[in-house]
């Protein structure tokens, strides 16, 4: 793919809808939106791939071997894509109980036809015909948005969780005794809901979604007829040169934002809780030794420990963890070490894993896996997807997982209430979309 052409925009937020908009008659499409949120490790404000000069997708088994050569193959390429959480089997030398999930493939990698890379003033256009250039930015331009646009009918069926209530609360209690018996230290439990018979505008659900909850990570990710509306305020794992950084998020508290002195103590109270600390520690503690496997002896560190942020849903304790990539470690390689993300299992992972398997009700598919691409130069970085809603457009089907820590200290009731914070953007998405 050639240098790109640059072309003026004057109001960034109506041209990302813009783009949303055009970019959906595309089979392959993934749109990451930083929204704005100042980080000094942030990458881009906004990019867009859409089509697929060629593309992988696949299932855990021989996926690793398979991703190796597709990068290697197509090194100085954009790559876009996602790692589904079904290829921590394979990393985990293990065997699910339950049946593959519909929906997206375990992997997914794709070179797109077209790029376009946003900040807040100018797109650059990337595309190897560039006289096609100046069409594709003017075929964006014509897109109508907002009260112009043209309103599709959609219907929103029951949601119905997997797992009742009194279930969840009696597996925290089982999984607290594994924890007593020493087979783990903390265990991420997700649980999921379901919301068949649904009809759908895909982008219209993602953008609500992120009007109700912005987050730096969101993603529209769609393959063929499934869709992947994901607001997640986590970074999986960043290059940069020749860094690595992962942000695991572990200690969340809910907002008050109707009134700023009982939000800041809401705030105040999880950078103080020994809980939160306990797992975020422990989450840390795993990535350190997750990247000590590919990095330059001595060089993992934690570059913050306990930060707090803010978020439109929920304050988060999030720690940053970066090392120096040994020199001619592959991507293949680095998915190795470090894939699944500590955050979405805990500790020890192959323990975890297969309790995760035991006591959740089916596999997680996309959810907990991570969206994001790989630039020419070798530089990538990936979200971890949470905070997300899946529409399988051709089963005509929703569905959400949440999920939590679990410790020795954990309090089931609690538990499920955090999972309940979680929730709630979805489930005022859905509701508002219900009403129109």
């Amino acid at each position: 793919m050639q240098a790109g052409k640059v072309y003026p925009i004057h109001n960034l937020s109506v041209f990302k809808q813009q783009l949303l908009s055009w970019a959906s008659q595309f089979n392959s499409c993934c749109f990451l939106d930083n929204h704005q949120y100042a980080s000094p490790w942030q990458q881009q404000e906004c990019l867009l791939a859409v089509g697929a000069k060629a593309m992988l997708q696949t299932q855990a088994g021989q996926a690793l071997a398979q991703i190796d050569a597709f990068t290697q193959e197509h090194s100085g390429q954009w790559i876009f894509g996602h790692l589904g959480y079904g290829l921590t089997y394979e990393l985990m030398r293990q065997q699910s109980q339950h049946p593959h999930p519909n929906g997206f493939a375990d992997a997914c990698l794709f070179v797109p036809e077209i790029v376009l890379q946003c900040n807040d003033n100018s797109v650059c256009i990337y595309v190897e015909d560039q006289d096609l250039a100046n069409a594709i930015f003017q075929a964006i331009k014509s897109q109508s948005v907002g009260s112009d646009a043209p309103q599709s009918q959609m219907h929103i069926g029951r949601m119905s969780p997997v797992l009742s209530q009194e279930s969840y609360l009696q597996t925290i209690a089982k999984l607290q005794q594994h924890i007593l018996r020493g087979d783990c230290y903390e265990i991420n439990f997700c649980q999921q809901f379901l919301v068949p018979y649904s009809e759908v505008d895909p982008v219209a659900l993602y953008q609500s979604l992120c009007e109700v909850s912005p987050n730096p990570f969101s993603c529209y990710y769609k393959i063929d007829s499934n869709h992947l509306a994901c607001a997640s305020p986590e970074r999986f794992l960043m290059k940069r040169g020749g860094k690595l950084y992962s942000q695991p998020i572990k200690g969340t508290a809910s907002r008050h934002k109707y009134n700023a002195d009982t939000d800041e103590i809401l705030k105040r109270q999880l950078q103080q809780s020994e809980k939160d600390r306990s797992e975020n520690v422990m989450v840390v503690d795993l990535v350190r030794n997750d990247l000590s496997q590919i990095c330059n002896s001595g060089s993992v560190k934690v570059a913050e420990l306990f930060g707090i942020y803010t978020y439109p849903q929920v304050h988060q304790m999030i720690s940053t963890i970066e090392g120096e990539l040994r020199p001619g470690t592959s991507f293949a390689q680095i998915l190795q070490a470090t894939f699944p993300m500590g955050s979405m299992t805990g500790a020890p992972k192959p323990s975890v894993v297969s309790l995760i398997d035991k006591y959740e009700q089916g596999q997680r598919g996309i959810f907990s896996g991570s969206v994001g691409y790989i630039q020419p130069n070798g530089d990538f970085d990936f979200n971890v997807v949470i905070r997300s809603i899946v529409y399988e457009q051709a089963a005509k089907l929703l569905h959400y997982h949440v999920g939590s820590g679990i410790t020795h200290y954990s309090v089931p009731e609690k538990e499920y209430e955090e999972c309940r914070w979680k929730s709630a953007a979805i489930e005022q998405v859905l509701s508002n979309l219900q009403a129109q």
